[in-house]
């Protein structure tokens, strides 16, 4: 219920693990819902205004504040089957070719990890049909290290793309912020 509240268009129901926060708020009978966006030390205005519109919209479904008319009804959120890491096959330089919200379709080549002194390329293939949910961002990896998160859907991925598409678009700032202006000063003579 807070899932599909909070407003997202794609949920990945995934099991807690021991250790975390969202198990030992499970064990306690504690619903919980956990929002991951954007990247590590970056702020992403996109995923930013998503999670705060998803707060206010759980808030408004719990109850704690007023509900409001909204001038359009939120798409019906797509439930991800499962999901799965793609990791590296070597260690290297990654030249990733798919960027977050894109689709892969099984066997195709979505990112390149070559050697410092370009002596060799291997290519990292998608094992499945899917969307691209999570990357690493940084060019040095080391075999083993997880580069891409896919979730898997029952159904065609590229309606979900579209979807993503234009979640994000919504959420687009209009016009770059700019500097507030100064004012105009008259110099100052003592």
């Amino acid at each position: 219920m807070m899932a599909r509240a909070f407003g997202l268009p794609v949920i990945l129901h995934s099991e807690s693990k021991e250790g975390t926060f969202r198990k030992a708020a499970e064990d306690r009978g504690i619903p919980i819902v956990l929002y991951e966006a954007g990247e590590a030390l970056r702020f992403d205005e996109v995923c930013i205004r998503a999670g705060m519109n998803g707060i206010v919209n759980v808030m408004r479904q719990l109850g704690m504040i007023r509900k409001t008319r909204r001038k359009t009804e939120p798409q019906e959120p797509t439930v991800a089957l499962n999901s799965l890491w793609i990791r590296s096959p070597s260690s290297g330089i990654l030249r990733t070719l798919l960027p977050l919200g894109a689709r892969t379709t099984k066997g195709s080549v979505i990112a390149l990890v070559a050697d410092p002194m370009g002596e060799f390329e291997v290519e990292v293939t998608a094992p499945c049909e899917g969307i691209v949910i999570g990357r690493v961002n940084l060019p040095l990896v080391h075999e083993g290290e997880a580069l891409f998160h896919i979730a898997r859907f029952k159904e065609d991925a590229s309606d979900i793309v579209d979807q993503v598409e234009a979640f994000t678009g919504e959420l687009e700032p209009d016009t770059p912020m700019e500097p507030p202006q100064q004012p105009d000063l008259a110099p100052i003579i003592s």
